[in-house]
Parts: C-alpha cells; sequence; structure tokens
C-alpha cells in the first residue's frame, strides 16, 4: 500500500502570473484560465488586464498580464507539469529566452514558502526569482493579494512596488 502523503489532502494558495503577447491576447488568457480551472485548480480571483511593452526588444507586441489566485490540491511538480502542458495546448512553441508568447504561465508563489526543485530537467524556483522588479507582476499581485509577502525576501508587496517603475504600464479596460 502507497503511503499518501498528508499535503496532498490539503488545498493550497497558489498565485500564478499569466501573460500573452501574440495572437488574440485576451483570449489566450481565457482559455489558459479554463484550462487551469479544468484541471483541479479553482480560481478565487483576477486581476485586471495589464498592459506593457516587451522587454528588453521594445519592438516585439505588448504583453497582456494578469495574475490569478486560487486554490490546489496538486503539489508543486504536478502544477508546474500542468502550466507547461496548458501553454503548449494553447500554442506555446519553443523559442529564444525572451521572445514573444502566445502563452506564458508563472508560478509566482504556492503557499507562501519557497521551493526549489528539479522538474524534468527544468528548475522550478518558487517564488519566482525575477519577481520582485517586475512592475506587470507585483500591480495585478497586489490587486489580487493587498497583504502578500514575500516569503524569502520576508517584505511586504507594497515595499517592493514602492521600489519599481511603473512607467511602461497601464491597467487596460477590458469589456
Amino acid at each position: 500500500m502507497k503511503k499518501q502523503d498528508i499535503s496532498e489532502n490539503q488545498a493550497s494558495i497558489i498565485f500564478l502570473g499569466l501573460g500573452s503577447n501574440i495572437g488574440d491576447r485576451k483570449k489566450n488568457l481565457e482559455k489558459a484560465k479554463y484550462l487551469l480551472s479544468f484541471n483541479k485548480v479553482e480560481i478565487i480571483k483576477v486581476s485586471s488586464y495589464y498592459e506593457t511593452v516587451s522587454w528588453p526588444n521594445i519592438n516585439f507586441p505588448k504583453y497582456l498580464n494578469i495574475v490569478i489566485k486560487g486554490k490546489t490540491k496538486l503539489n508543486p511538480k504536478k502544477i508546474f507539469i500542468l502550466v507547461k502542458n496548458i501553454e503548449k495546448e494553447i500554442g506555446r512553441k519553443k523559442t529564444n529566452k525572451n521572445y514573444p508568447r502566445i502563452c506564458d504561465i508563472d508560478i509566482l508563489d504556492y503557499n507562501k514558502r519557497p521551493i526549489s526543485l528539479n522538474v524534468n530537467n527544468n528548475k522550478l524556483i518558487i517564488p519566482h526569482p525575477r519577481m520582485h522588479s517586475r512592475n506587470f507582476v507585483l500591480l495585478p499581485l497586489f490587486e489580487v493579494e493587498k497583504n502578500w509577502f514575500h516569503p524569502i525576501k520576508k517584505v511586504k508587496i507594497s515595499s517592493l512596488l514602492s521600489n519599481i517603475n511603473n512607467n511602461n504600464l497601464r491597467n487596460v479596460k477590458i469589456l
């Protein structure tokens, strides 16, 4: 008989950052949300849409970004595999780093704890290692969880926000 990890029965709170800058960006993000909810991720709250210029190449199409607060019984490894499969299902292809993408899903936080593990020859680091300097992550994350606290830096999101540049970001109202 296989011993079951007790944590597998308890729901974990996760925060996911979703972005798209190819095709119908909003439709891509909506499809990703649907596929997440269809695959054992209960969506609790979703931010507004935020648009940013591409980085480091501002000539690439602009990104549309959202942050999702969710609940799941999937462990971090299974969440990572799920989001990579969803990216592929929506049409993401392997390209150079920082090139345009139809769908990008990052695990920003998993149960407010630091995690580092290897999944299928990929390094998974939670919280996302560059999230603290990305306005397109912090602003929507603040919108869905104003009391979020960085589990490694031990800093409130409001402090992280006060240290970033918002010049290239605007809230996009989509009806």
